[in-house]
């Protein structure tokens, strides 16, 4: 006789990696956004830029952005950090050294 499935085994574990995969996901849009150097920006305006990159239906423009996107991507900013700059206990700095005002402001 085949043993009985445990279905709510089966759903915390499915759960579980839901939560794992978001948080995922979170700290990758935190480290595009350090990386890219948008964290100079105030959390208004990134997430007013944000917006209206969501609303643009211009598929040229959006075309260009995904150049732009995959070039920033596959250019010299994929280089990994230095090792003074690799673990910065989640202060991210500014090109001059110092911390940026925005970072982690409102950033979920």
């Amino acid at each position: 006789m085949r043993k009985p499935r445990d279905f709510d085994a089966e759903l915390k574990s499915l759960e579980d990696k839901t939560r794992d995969l978001k948080a995922r996901k979170v700290q990758q849009l935190g480290e595009l956004v350090i990386s890219t150097g948008a964290d100079a920006l105030s959390a208004d305006e990134l997430a007013g830029a944000l917006i209206v990159l969501a609303e643009t239906k211009d598929a040229g423009k959006r075309e260009a952005w995904a150049k732009r996107g995959a070039a920033f991507f596959q250019g010299r900013s994929r280089r990994p950090a230095s090792a003074p700059d690799r673990d910065t206990g989640g202060a991210a700095t500014q090109p001059g050294g110092a911390p940026s005002a925005s970072c982690g402001a409102g950033a979920a």
